[in-house]
């Protein structure tokens, strides 16, 4: 199976951003400085630093494929840099929420 492009994990973002799709958080962290999420089936785990999203560390979709960081940075990009700046800041300020709510 073919990795998850840094493309089909920022479409996910962008309808969490438009509030299409519903962003949860799932109470398992990864390591400090991380918050894993699920979007309709999508587990995505996120670096956020205090109320700022770095970028998506890992992703696996539905389907069992995966995608990391490291094999989107060979390409020159992350799926967070795909962000226009009105769905970062969605996407900041939902993960902030969710993060004061636990």
């Amino acid at each position: 199976m073919p990795p998850l492009t840094a493309r089909e994990v920022y479409q996910q973002l962008r309808d969490a951003a438009l509030e299409v799709r519903l962003l949860k958080r799932l109470n398992e962290q990864p390591e400090p400085g991380q918050i894993q999420v699920e979007i309709e089936g999508w587990r995505l785990t996120l670096d956020f630093d205090g109320n700022r999203l770095r970028h998506c560390q890992r992703c696996q979709g539905p389907d069992g494929r995966e995608g990391v960081f490291d094999s989107w940075q060979r390409y020159g990009t992350d799926p967070v840099s795909l962000l226009s700046t009105w769905e970062l800041a969605q996407i900041e300020r939902l993960l902030t929420e969710l993060k004061n709510a636990v």
